[in-house]
């Protein structure tokens, strides 16, 4: 064998990922006094910034939100996802390039990938677990249990690598790490301590299920942080509550380190531009 011979069987070059989606977020805020400086706002300046956003040919993401943003961290933010990292920026250029563009400062972008995590069970890892806690392998209930867990899989998997994004009033996000410190390092413990954690973890979040839906996206070689976290909630009292519970858990009360929190309001374009007084 020559160890010097190129690999074989590799994908060809492309910006869209062998599994998976690309996701984006971002955050703006209006620049008031450059904005006073282009004179009364016309309808035609208001359309274009909606078209910007709400592309309905080949240019818009597969999937996409936009809110207003709560506080004065930003104004307005939109969410994407799709298979292509640039018809995602697409969406931010056609904004920066709309007639509202030059009084629209960027303040904050989230770039990540969508990914099954390690975590998630194969059927074996699920019939283990299953042991683990009791069951008789032999038993009818238990071979059930595992013949609805491996039929599950492959939704799961889906609603992992291409999320449908609820529509939901109540979002917020945020990035986060696992830490790195000397006597709790998450990179050092063994993969079964990390497992058990965070099947503690998904266990108080299935607790919030029909109130609250979260996507994990990975952000890993991409940007600044290693994930990215977006809770969507019926309600965002519900937000407070997940959020507050899960700190509990040793994954996120020993482990997690944040970033900053943006807590947006699902809204159209037009409600943005009426909301913010444009």
């Amino acid at each position: 064998m020559n160890p010097h011979a190129a690999p074989t069987n590799l994908p060809e070059p492309s910006v869209v990922p062998v599994q998976g989606m690309h996701c984006g977020h971002y955050f703006y805020r209006w620049n008031r006094a450059t904005l006073h400086s282009l004179g009364p706002v016309s309808a035609g300046m208001r359309s274009d910034f909606a078209q910007a956003i709400q592309a309905a040919d080949v240019t818009k993401p597969e999937r996409l939100q936009s809110f207003i943003v709560s506080g004065h961290k930003a104004d307005f933010a939109f969410i994407a996802m799709d298979p292509n990292p640039l018809t995602i920026d697409g969406v931010h250029q056609r904004i920066m390039a709309s007639k509202l563009g030059a009084a629209i400062e960027p303040v904050y972008s989230f770039v990540s990938m969508s990914e099954i995590s390690e975590y998630l069970p194969d059927k074996e890892q699920y019939a283990q677990k299953l042991i683990r806690t009791g069951e008789d392998p032999a038993s009818p209930t238990f071979l059930a249990k595992v013949a609805s867990y491996e039929k599950r899989l492959p939704m799961m998997f889906a609603q992992r690598l291409a999320p449908e994004f609820p529509n939901w009033p109540a979002m917020c996000f945020y990035p986060m790490n696992k830490a790195r410190n000397v006597g709790a390092n998450w990179f050092l413990e063994p993969f079964s301590a990390r497992t058990e954690m965070m099947a503690e973890h998904a266990q108080s979040g299935m607790a919030f299920a029909g109130r609250v839906t979260q996507l994990v996206t990975a952000s890993v070689g991409l940007d600044d942080w290693e994930w990215g976290v977006t809770l969507w909630a019926r309600n965002p009292q519900f937000l407070k509550e997940i959020v507050y519970t899960m700190r509990y858990d040793q994954a996120s009360a020993r482990y997690g380190q944040f970033g900053q929190f943006y807590t947006g309001y699902l809204s159209q374009p037009e409600a943005i531009l009426q909301h913010c007084r444009i």
